[in-house]
């Protein structure tokens, strides 16, 4: 079965068609879009399927922002989605809109082992309940629940939940972004435009210059990361080991609210660039720093998914299942 998948992000849009069976997913073509460059996803939609001269029957969004019945605004663009629309103007027979972290929920079922790095292995005897939290433009969060057979991807919007400073800093970060935001969540931190915001915060606090290159950086985001992962600049380096116990801490959160014993999986666009800090200690001693439940904790697996291709995956591998189970 052919199924038209799309990945609609704040910053990139991709869309793949997939050929879909019981036996696995394979990609038959992809492509991005800048979303900004686009006024609608009709527009990229109508531009995928004319360049490749395509007509698929099935298709499914997973989307950056909540769903309500058949619509979606998207969180961080001036985008409404509406499944009717999209199938009344492309024709399509049955389409379907899909949270964008249950989407990567639902691709994990495509990855191998080797898809994954592993920061604990915690008891995977256990099984249960997991939970998917992905930092990136923004920051999504969504859950797999265990049903006694099989699991269950649902979304949430979590990372929208207020921000908790946990020492002198970040309590000192916490008003100086309440001084920017009228509402400081989690988003405002663990993600691509909070480590930008966390640096120029570090830049007041600190009394310290920015660096000279930061001034003409196009991605301003990637320029920190690359900076303190080279150890080329200390505000750099302490906005990123910010970014990661906050990153580390939430996810902690997310796990212990969803009861995450069967796993936890970190996503997104930032994880995989900064993989190495991810690895070092400190995140999964503030992962499991939870007091009394820190044993509980301990005995979490926790991956960092490293396809890109999962929230692609997802959306295809949703809309599947629901056309099997209808059959």
């Amino acid at each position: 079965m052919e199924i038209l998948a799309g990945d609609i992000g704040g910053t990139n849009c991709r869309l793949a068609l997939f050929q879909v069976a019981n036996e696995g997913i394979e990609t038959l073509i992809e492509a991005s879009f800048v979303s900004a460059n686009w006024a609608s996803l009709t527009e990229i939609i109508h531009t995928f399927v004319s360049d490749h001269s395509l007509n698929p029957a099935y298709a499914c969004f997973g989307i950056a922002g909540p769903i309500h019945g058949r619509q979606c605004k998207v969180t961080s663009l001036p985008w409404r989605v509406d499944a009717d629309d999209l199938a009344t103007t492309f024709g399509f027979k049955r389409v379907e809109l899909i949270n964008d972290l249950e989407a990567n929920a639902w691709g994990i079922n495509a990855l191998s082992e080797d898809d994954f790095c592993l920061l604990n292995p915690g008891n995977p005897d256990l099984g249960g309940n997991r939970c998917i939290i992905s930092a990136g433009t923004g920051l999504g969060e969504a859950g797999l629940y265990w049903d006694g057979h099989t699991l269950q991807p649902f979304a949430s919007e979590g990372g929208h939940a207020d921000f908790s400073p946990s020492n002198e800093v970040e309590f000192a970060l916490f008003q100086w972004l309440g001084k920017q935001h009228r509402h400081v969540s989690w988003e405002r931190v663990v993600s691509g435009p909070g480590l930008v915001d966390i640096h120029r915060f570090l830049c007041q606090f600190r009394r310290h210059e920015p660096h000279a290159t930061l001034a003409s950086s196009t991605d301003p985001a990637a320029t920190i990361s690359q900076l303190a992962l080279q150890k080329n600049d200390p505000i750099c380096e302490e906005a990123l080991h910010l970014l990661v116990r906050c990153y580390a801490a939430e996810a902690g959160n997310h796990a212990l609210k969803l009861m995450a014993t069967g796993g936890v999986y970190i996503g997104g666009g930032i994880a995989p660039k900064i993989i190495e800090r991810l690895t070092a200690p400190g995140f999964i001693e503030t992962f499991c720093d939870k007091g009394r439940m820190s044993a509980l904790m301990h005995s979490m697996p926790v991956r960092v998914i490293l396809n890109p291709q999962t929230a692609l995956f997802g959306p295809a591998l949703s809309l599947y299942h629901q056309l099997a189970a209808s059959h």
